[in-house]
């Protein structure tokens, strides 16, 4: 049996949250410690519970997501955070990061990837919403937000590297298998281990893992 992950919500819209509380609230090993309506009312929740994941709006009245976070990191850095963002918020979405959230989803991602993020996050990895822009990772790479730095040094190999590249360009791994003469099934399998390698979850956790360690450059994925 799973651990049970305990979590806080923050969001000004009700609507949001409650669709977003339904949802979480039928997940056995989630148990909902309470829910904000704004970033102070966040931090106090914070300091009396405690919580193991925090899910946070960006943008709120008295005190945004990003000066929330700032602040619980800083006071509870074994809080982990995840933002929840809009489309065109991708300079925000950075500053989160820079604040210490550890990963991010876009406000229309679905129930599955809602879980994936809570699940990596709660062990202590980043994840990056699956609609992740080229734009935006290449931003994200830029940025101060460098959670490689303790990491090891991992080693991939040149057919390793190759896939990783087409991944990137957002080949299929029929087209990968395709133009590599290789069978569908040792694609997917060479992705499954690239994913392992790269501590990621999904394509855009490959192109900020590849951006950021020199695999690709940012030109191969900006037009």
């Amino acid at each position: 049996m799973p651990n049970l992950i305990r979590l806080l919500i923050a969001d000004d819209h009700e609507i949001f949250r409650d669709g977003l509380v339904l949802m979480l609230s039928k997940q056995p090993h989630l148990v909902l410690e309470g829910q904000a309506e704004n970033g102070q009312e966040l931090v106090d929740m914070v300091k009396a519970k405690q919580p193991d994941i925090v899910l946070t709006d960006i943008k709120m009245p008295r005190m945004d997501g990003i000066e929330a976070t700032r602040y619980i990191r800083s006071h509870f850095p074994q809080v982990n955070i995840i933002a929840l963002s809009m489309y065109d918020e991708e300079n925000l979405i950075v500053d989160m990061l820079e604040a210490g959230a550890r990963g991010y989803l876009l406000k229309n991602a679905d129930k599955q990837e809602i879980l994936e993020a809570i699940e990596s996050v709660y062990q202590d990895k980043e994840f990056y919403c699956q609609d992740t822009s080229a734009r935006l990772a290449a931003m994200i790479v830029k940025s101060k937000f460098n959670p490689y730095r303790k990491s090891e040094l991992v080693e991939f190999t040149d057919r390793e590297k190759d896939i990783v590249k087409l991944i990137c360009l957002q080949f299929t791994a029929q087209q990968i298998a395709e133009k590599l003469f290789l069978s569908k099934r040792t694609v997917e399998g060479y992705r499954t281990r690239i994913l392992e390698k790269m501590s990621v979850k999904n394509t855009a956790g490959v192109v900020i893992y590849a951006l950021k360690h020199g695999i690709i450059k940012e030109s191969d994925i900006l037009e």
